[in-house]
């Protein structure tokens, strides 16, 4: 979809916030049809939380705009692959669907690793679609740990 473009590249506009920062360059926007609700990038060191994760400070900020801490109808477009802190999380929320960019093979909770929101064993599913601006979302990750490594 032209929309899943448009976001994922808002997202990574997030992520190169991060990236200035020196924070693990990750961005998010949830979308309520073709309205933001909230934007916002990795936040865990500058925060000392571990939680504050791209995915969990959109979550946030929208359940503060809604009023409601359920996101029901709601897409979260992410530039990496929820680890399971975040897509727990977008299980409790009730999102109706996730859009991502680059996979993760050492922490991805979504197709990677675990593939929580697709279990039928619990009471939500997510809608799923990966590889949206792969390249771009991949490339700025690169570029940060092999200047941390440095």
């Amino acid at each position: 979809m032209e929309s899943d473009d448009i976001f994922i590249r808002l997202a990574l506009e997030e992520a190169r916030l991060a990236y200035a920062k020196g924070e693990i360059p990750v961005g998010a926007v949830l979308t309520s049809g073709e309205t933001i609700l909230a934007k916002a990038h990795n936040n865990s060191i500058s925060m000392k939380d571990p939680s504050a994760h791209a995915e969990i400070l959109a979550m946030r900020k929208a359940a503060e705009i809604t009023g409601n801490y359920r996101l029901v109808g709601t897409t979260l477009y992410v530039t990496l692959e929820p680890c399971i802190m975040c897509a727990g999380t977008i299980i409790q929320a009730r999102i109706s669907r996730l859009v991502f960019g680059a996979s993760d093979p050492k922490a991805g909770g979504v197709v990677s690793l675990y593939r929580l929101l697709c279990d039928k064993r619990l009471n939500h599913v997510v809608e799923v679609a990966e590889g949206i601006q792969r390249e771009a979302c991949t490339e700025i990750l690169s570029r940060f740990f092999r200047e941390k490594r440095r």
